[in-house]
Formats: structure tokens, sequence, C-alpha cells
């Protein structure tokens, strides 16, 4: 029995961070547009363009997010970085709410919110027109807040690096002018990400946490998917697959859920400076195969393998903004609103309220 209240731990200060950095890349991008908007011309017909200024059109009107359309002209290079905020509040039991009391007669804690962020460093390099190759490494900061059956309220937290990515990006077909374009994307997600991370709990100091608070699979996940873009004057189409595939049991015994993501996105070009997005995303995940013996899955939902499984689909709005010539060509600014159209979750299970994201990269 759970004898003592334990006051929440100081959060890092990763949201002030995040907010100066967030003030900084708009005054940035701001600087840099207006120094550079008149220094080229917006193209008005796209047949007079060779196939490298047509492959430089493509990469400027990509998502920020949507890394899947990025196909880079030979010896290019591209840094970017990604900040990401999802928040979760109240739990759900396939399509419905369920109280935080009503799962409190199953369990004895129950999770009543979470805030998830992310910072996403992206590396990208492009060795024929082709095919590029890209790394991504994230830093994560987890926060779960929990009520225990007798009142208890207590907040966990976890914070590191999560798990690195390297994928290739190949275009198998090009239509003439590059107005339809066909890719395949594959690679590897090394479990470079905690699986062991721990915090004070009612139970004591030093208490493994549950699945959704580990920074990483702790297994190599194999990752494949499938892009096809279609740009017409101010117009780009982009449909989008991704399905990670999880090799084997980690070093704890369990093995997290394949996932599958599928999209699709209209963005449309006001000025050459200047884009808007639309997309529709759709992900399913299975629940978790074998389990942490440190875990009492009838303790709390989260350490349930379970009850892991869902599916969501997202509305996302994003706006960019981009430096069509001048010394900061190449620079892109982007942010990103997303909220939960449906959601069936093998629960209980935390929903998503909403997520938000900004983003910059440089192309070089």
């Amino acid at each position: 029995m759970y004898m003592t209240t334990v006051s929440r731990s100081a959060f890092p200060l990763c949201t002030g961070i995040s907010r100066a950095l967030f003030y900084s890349l708009i005054w940035l991008t701001i600087f840099t547009v207006s120094t550079s908007i008149q220094a080229e011309e917006k193209p008005v017909d796209l047949t007079t363009l060779s196939i490298e200024e047509l492959l430089e059109i493509e990469i400027d009107r990509s998502s920020i997010s949507i890394l899947h359309s990025h196909i880079h002209k030979q010896d290019e290079w591209m840094i970017g970085y990604r900040f990401m905020h999802m928040d979760m509040d109240g739990n759900r039991d396939g399509t419905s709410e369920v109280s935080t009391a009503s799962v409190l007669t199953a369990f004895a804690i129950t999770p009543t919110a979470m805030r998830m962020e992310s910072h996403m460093i992206t590396l990208m390099y492009a060795p024929s027109d082709d095919l590029t190759l890209m790394a991504m490494l994230p830093h994560k900061i987890l926060s779960m807040d929990h009520v225990t059956r007798t009142g208890i309220r207590f907040t966990t937290h976890a914070e590191g690096i999560g798990d690195l990515s390297v994928m290739g990006h190949y275009a198998l077909f090009r239509a003439p002018l590059d107005r339809h374009l066909f890719s395949v994307q594959g690679g590897v997600r090394f479990p470079t990400g905690s699986i062991d991370e721990r915090d004070q709990t009612p139970a004591g100091p030093n208490q493994k946490l549950p699945y959704p608070m580990q920074l990483g699979s702790g297994t190599y996940d194999l990752k494949i998917g499938a892009t096809y873009l279609y740009l017409k004057d101010q117009w780009l189409l982009i449909a989008h697959s991704m399905g990670t595939i999880r090799l084997g049991e980690n070093d704890n015994d369990y093995r997290l859920g394949n996932t599958l993501e599928i999209g699709s996105c209209v963005s449309y070009e006001w000025v050459n400076w200047l884009s808007s997005t639309f997309c529709l995303n759709g992900e399913s995940w299975g629940n978790i195969s074998g389990a942490d013996p440190d875990l009492i899955p009838t303790l709390i939902p989260t350490a349930d393998p379970d009850r892991r499984g869902g599916t969501r689909i997202d509305t996302l709005f994003g706006i960019e903004l981009y430096v069509p010539g001048g010394k900061w060509k190449g620079n892109r600014f982007g942010i990103e609103f997303s909220v939960p159209i449906y959601q069936n979750l093998e629960g209980p299970q935390l929903e998503t309220d909403w997520i938000a994201s900004v983003g910059w990269h440089w192309i070089f």
C-alpha cells in the first residue's frame, strides 16, 4: 500500500529553451525572407526549367515534417531541426472516453495526462540525383501525471536520446518535367534510446517506468515506405506510407508492436516565399509482444502489454516560409498544428488531444 505522497520533481528547463528556439527561428526566417524576397522572381512556366531547377522546386515545396518527399540533387546536403510537442489528456477505451474513476476500479493507479516533446536533428546527403541518404536522431522529454486509488497524485519524468534512424530514399520513376515522381524508402532504426528509465513513484525511488515512458524500442527496427508526388503549377500533392517492423526482442524480453503510417497532403504556394499545407494522416500500431519482468501489468494500464495497440487519424495544417534566392537561399521554416479526428485505442489508454511542431532546414 502507498503511504506517502510523491512531490512533483523539477521539470527540465527544456520548455523555456524550446520557446526561445521557437521565437528565434521565427525572427530569423522573417529577416531572411524580407532581405531576399526580391532576389528571385517566381517562375510562371515550369516547361522553361531544367531538371535540376524542377528538383529544387520539389524540395522547396516539401513539408518540413514529411521527410519522405525529399529527393535532393547530387552532392547536395540538408541539415534540419524540428521541435514537436504532443499533449495527451484523459483515457479512452476503443472509441469511447473513460473516466478516471472507472479506470481506478480495475487498476490501483491510472495516468491522467502526458506531455511528449522531441527535438529532432536531421542530416541528409545525396550521392546522386536519384538517391538521398538521411539520418535522424531525436532528444525526448516525457512527463506523465498519475493518480492512485487512494487519491495520491504524482508525476514521472524521463529525458534523453531516442532511437537513431538511418535511411535511404530512391526515386524509382520520374515523368517528364518531374510532374510525377514515385520513390521508395528503406532503412534501420538503431536502439540508441534507453528502455531502462526509472523515477520516483509512491512505491519508492528508482522505480522502473512503464512502456510509454521509455525513450526507445530496444530493438533494431526495419523501416520501409513509398511516396508519390504530383506537382502542377502552385499545387503539390503528396501521398506517402511508412511501415516499421520490429526485429526480435529487446534486453527486457519484449517487442513493441509494428506500426503502419499512411497519409496524403496537398500544398499550395501563395507566393514564392509562402505556402500552406493540409494533411490527413493515419497511423495504426500493435500491442507489445512479451513483457518487461520489472513491470506489474495489473497495477497500472501503461504496464499492460495488451493495452498498447491502437489506431488514430489526424488532420494537420501547416504554414511554411522559405527563402527563394540570395545568400540565405535554401533556408526554410515551418509551423504545423495537428488534431485527431478519430481514435480507437486498446485501452484504457491516454488519448491524444493535439500535436504542434516547428521546424527549420537548410539546403546547401
